[in-house]
């Protein structure tokens, strides 16, 4: 491999979409290219390198090791002229600009709308990115600016605020519960069809028991989307776990509430940085209060 001179961003943007759609087409459309003009992308850096990024098998389109080198590099890169962008964006129309809020699928999808809709009533002027993943986005590297997380955070240089707890606890629709009956203990669990995780394992789960260890042979459907399993669950498939205030608002029956339950701390998160902005302060303060009183519901 040839050692290059500085590498053009506008190349490298295209080995990123690569990367990130997996094929060429999917790229183009990520980045509004033409195919043709993102290819020639592609083979310009590859004659810069001197070495080939992607080859081609029966399984698609595959990177070489030294694409995938580059892979972290430019997710960094990626997020910071994101994050430049949205900084400008607030320069450039004074009090107003855009605020990328991370949070998890749940929390994202049943939570936050309403709070979301009251600060853009509040704020007219503020545009909101909404990030929805159960990994942590990585606020040091601006892959978001305000995050919702389910635990005290680790990562240095945060500004980070717990603002209330969250119970946990089974659940059932009220049409489950009138077919199967409801368990009296947790032995009686074993009866029942329950609702749970598939391949990502939570880390809460190594502090509980029903009974017996909680695995995923437990649960005739599993899934790791938090999302699908409250579908489920309203649906009436069977008992599973949700939030309290969740649970309330579509009308499920708790299970055994007595017997088992959790919590999971709700901490609002940014990076250091930007504690000086004004609509990244009014983000982060807005969030604390209207999820300080949905936590205390």
């Amino acid at each position: 491999m040839r050692m290059p001179g500085a590498l053009d961003w506008d190349l490298l943007q295209s080995l990123h979409a690569v990367l990130e759609a997996g094929s060429f087409s999917a790229a183009a459309r990520l980045r509004r290219l033409t195919q043709p003009t993102l290819g020639r992308h592609i083979d310009q850096l590859e004659r810069q390198l001197g070495a080939p990024l992607f080859l081609r098998s029966p399984r698609g389109l595959q990177p070489t090791d030294l694409a995938l080198a580059f892979r972290p590099h430019l997710a960094d890169m990626a997020a910071a002229a994101e994050a430049a962008g949205r900084d400008a964006s607030g320069v450039a129309s004074g009090e107003g600009g855009v605020v990328r809020v991370a949070a998890s699928d749940i929390i994202g999808i049943e939570v936050l709308p309403e709070i979301l809709t009251r600060f853009r009533t509040a704020n007219p002027g503020i545009d909101v990115e909404l990030v929805l993943s159960n990994r942590n986005e990585d606020l040091s590297r601006r892959d978001a600016d305000v995050a919702v997380r389910m635990g005290r955070p680790t990562q240095n240089s945060l500004v980070a605020k717990k603002v209330g707890e969250l119970t946990i606890g089974f659940h059932a629709a009220p049409g489950y519960l009138e077919r199967k009956g409801a368990p009296a203990s947790l032995d009686e669990l074993a009866d029942h069809t329950l609702i749970g995780f598939d391949r990502q394992f939570p880390a809460m789960v190594n502090d509980l028991s029903v009974g017996r260890p909680i695995t995923r042979d437990l649960f005739a459907l599993r899934t790791d989307n938090d999302v699908a399993q409250l579908a489920a669950l309203k649906a009436g498939f069977g008992i599973g776990a949700c939030q309290r205030q969740i649970g309330r608002r579509f009308g499920l029956t708790p299970v055994l509430p007595d017997l088992f339950s959790f919590k999971l701390e709700i901490w609002i998160c940014m990076h250091e940085t930007l504690r000086g902005s004004p609509r990244m302060r009014l983000m982060f303060d807005h969030l604390a209060r209207e999820l300080a009183d949905y936590a205390a519901d």
